[in-house]
């Protein structure tokens, strides 16, 4: 004779929450062991909890970057509008005197020159990466595609003295290439504008193909299949469906070479010296202390106007790069 299967009795939390089956039965089609792992599933408040715990985590970074960061910003708001020390009144004096000075003369044509160097670089890089970065993300070599993404992150972080020396010894007045191809007699400067110039692309194009080929790499296959199967061009492709889905990322990573660009110091140092008017180097040579007496805080008003616009800068960077990864998700 065979017996019944004995019912699972509900839990009380299945009961109260009105959802669960009447005391004494149980849901069709759910095991006792299923029910049982059903009560120890964690509550919206256990995932709150990891949540503070990952503010938590991340607590030691944004201490680090108020540390790094913050105070450095506050003190040098703060010096760009009190006098220095070496003032007739003794300094700590409130005065707007070294943000004017900061915007006349030689070092508003140093600022015109960091913005104008930086417009120029970036919009090249923008033009020259992105065929290279879609050449990578169309490429069905693996070896090909790492090589190029390797070699663009160790570029894109080569500055400073060691590449300011290596154009130098190839591409300067007495360079290995500028001698054997003859480039000082076609009007060659390295040590120009359009010299510098040449010199921050080596760095910047690489920046553009690591920031623009994950966008590359969202673009969906259906979208240039059923851009075909309509009758559309790659053309017509590129400027309908493509360019518009890329353009914030585009943006973005315009922006982006712009910045670097425009904090770029020890290279423009190294090879051009004050041949080439750059802010950067104006608020070296004021930190140096080659300013007037009275105005040793001018360096701190040079460096808020650099801030500044670090800060338009990144307030137009983030809401392009959240727009672009809405698209390409």
């Amino acid at each position: 004779m065979t017996t019944a299967p004995t019912p699972v009795p509900a839990t009380a939390s299945a009961a109260h929450s009105g959802g669960g089956a009447p005391a004494g039965s149980v849901t069709p089609g759910i095991t006792a062991h299923q029910a049982t792992a059903a009560d120890k599933a964690p509550r919206p408040g256990k995932r709150r909890g990891s949540g503070s715990r990952a503010w938590l985590a991340a607590l030691p970074l944004l201490l680090f970057f108020l540390i790094g960061f913050g105070l450095p910003a506050v003190a040098i708001a703060i010096g760009a509008f009190t006098t220095s020390s070496d003032a007739p009144d003794g300094g700590g004096t409130f005065t707007t005197d070294n943000l004017t000075h900061s915007l006349q003369g030689a070092y508003w044509t140093a600022l015109w020159g960091s913005v104008k160097l930086s417009l120029l670089t970036a919009l090249i890089a923008t033009v020259v990466g992105l065929p290279l970065a879609q050449a990578v993300a169309t490429s069905r070599l693996r070896v090909f595609r790492e090589a190029v993404m390797s070699a663009s992150g160790v570029l894109a972080n080569f500055g400073g003295v060691p590449l300011a020396f290596m154009f130098v010894a190839t591409l300067g007045n007495s360079g290995e290439v500028t001698k054997k191809l003859g480039l000082t007699e076609h009007g060659w400067n390295l040590y120009s504008f359009s010299g510098l110039s040449v010199v921050y692309l080596y760095f910047l194009v690489p920046l553009m193909v690591i920031t623009i080929t994950p966008a590359l790499e969202g673009l969906k296959v259906q979208w240039r299949e059923a851009a075909a199967n309509n009758g559309a061009t790659g053309v017509q492709y590129w400027r309908h469906v493509a360019l518009p889905v890329l353009l914030p990322s585009l943006l973005g990573g315009f922006v982006l070479l712009f910045g670097a660009s425009f904090a770029a110091y020890a290279t423009a140092e190294a090879m051009v010296g004050s041949s080439v008017p750059l802010i950067s180097m104006q608020i070296g040579d004021a930190l140096s202390g080659n300013v007037l007496v009275g105005q040793g805080n001018l360096a701190l008003a040079l460096g808020l106007d650099m801030i500044v616009v670090a800060c338009l800068v990144m307030a137009v960077y983030l809401p392009l790069q959240r727009r672009s990864a809405k698209w390409l998700a």
